[in-house]
């Protein structure tokens, strides 16, 4: 892109590898930076890639995205039209080995690192066909007559999905898919326990408003995990967590601690209910809204600090004030956005989390934003102690910064 030169046809190209100054800038980086950073995957390749560009752990599977590889939509679609707790069982039983086939993948990339594992999120719409002809077809596949299908899918349309039916709201009305996933999760960690993984599993709960949800669905996940732990013969440790990103479950965080081993801030969706702006539709005022200031930047690139950050806050406060030692992080696309990363290291979070290319973004952002938290402790204390004030305290720095010129980079 520098040269201002442009190549025709398809050109050779490499594998990126973090070597040469570029690698030595990130040793440098590790040497500063005191927050963790971890990156979106949802597939055993992004986690690989991940693991190449320094990513130390999961820090958000998106378990959603594996219904849609191969086959596994059928099996999903069989549970959504099924209408008894059995038909879904049935259903559920086809896509547990395959997910468990996943977690493995995750856990063996990620050995002796967190892999933190969402449970099923979106609304169950967003699995179906909507066209008459595709809807045909599924209902052959399924045995079941057009019009049942029909009517289900009907059935899920909701006016504001995001805010609809989704999210733990899908585990507590049907806690077997919960059941699902927390098993073969478990089982993926059991089997790569024994062939010497390091495994460190995380369930993260989503959209939960308060503890009671939160409850509901970790005494779920606790009961799976003692039933594979007995099954097994292996015993491992994990952790059941949440997702902060409803307003309400800031302001209710020191509850939620209660149950909760970890948060993580979902900033995509706190972004969004926060300011009461979809993400998809805030195309037509975005501009508009950049030039008058009323956004500094687009609200979804980088964190909105004086408000959202605000609940960020709070729950960090809220929820350290019930258990001191709770793990804290984000995993909306601000983890890979440089301001927000500094914001997130002055507040105290543990890790940020990011997709794998980003993850060296993180990765420097996270460094400076230590290397400008000592400069400021340190530039009072010089000041006081040093005849000339101010300005003997400049020269100071001046001198450290030639001395070390890697606190400069």
């Amino acid at each position: 892109g520098g040269t201002g030169e442009v190549y025709v046809g398809r050109q050779p190209t490499v594998e990126p590898e973090l070597g040469g100054e570029f690698g030595e800038l990130m040793t440098w980086v590790d040497e500063f930076r005191t927050m963790g950073v971890r990156a979106n995957a949802d597939i055993p390749r992004d986690a690989k890639v991940a693991r190449a560009f320094g990513a130390e752990g999961i820090g958000l599977c998106r378990t959603e995205h594996m219904f849609f590889e191969g086959d596994r939509i059928k099996a999903m679609r069989e549970m959504i039209v099924a209408d008894t707790t059995e038909g879904r069982r049935a259903a559920l039983a086809k896509i547990e080995p395959l997910q468990q086939s996943d977690f493995e993948g995750l856990f063996r990339e990620m050995d002796g690192f967190p892999v933190i594992i969402r449970t099923l999120d979106p609304p169950l719409h967003e699995f179906v066909p909507h066209g008459n002809n595709e809807i045909r077809v599924l209902a052959e596949n399924l045995g079941v007559s057009f019009r049942k299908v029909k009517n289900r899918i009907e059935a899920l349309h909701e006016a504001n999905p995001m805010l609809g039916f989704r999210g733990c709201r899908l585990g507590i009305i049907y806690p077997e898919i919960t059941e699902m996933q927390a098993r073969a999760i478990f089982k993926a960690a059991a089997k790569v326990k024994k062939e010497g993984v390091n495994v460190i599993p995380e369930v993260m709960i989503p959209l939960v408003s308060g503890i009671t949800e939160l409850q509901l669905q970790a005494d779920l996940v606790h009961k799976v995990a003692k039933e594979v732990i007995k099954e097994s013969g292996v015993d491992f440790e994990y952790f059941v967590g949440t997702m902060i990103e409803l307003p309400r479950a800031a302001l209710m965080a020191d509850q939620i601690a209660q149950t909760a081993q970890f948060f993580s801030f979902g900033t995509n969706d706190l972004t969004q209910t926060a300011l009461g702006i979809s993400r998809d539709d805030m195309g037509s005022f975005l501009m508009p809204y950049t030039e008058n200031e009323i956004f500094k930047k687009n609200p979804f690139a980088t964190l909105d600090q004086t408000g959202v950050g605000q609940l960020i806050k709070i729950a960090i406060e809220k929820g350290r004030s019930t258990k001191p030692d709770i793990k804290l992080g984000i995993c909306g696309e601000h983890g890979g956005d440089p301001d927000s990363v500094k914001f997130c290291h002055r507040v105290g979070l543990s890790y940020v989390s990011c997709s794998p290319f980003r993850v060296p973004v993180a990765r420097l952002a996270a460094a400076q934003a230590a290397i400008e938290e000592k400069r400021a402790a340190a530039a009072p204390a010089a000041g006081k102690n040093v005849r000339g004030g101010a300005s003997a305290s400049a020269a100071q720095t001046k001198t450290a910064t030639n001395n070390n010129k890697r606190t400069t980079t």
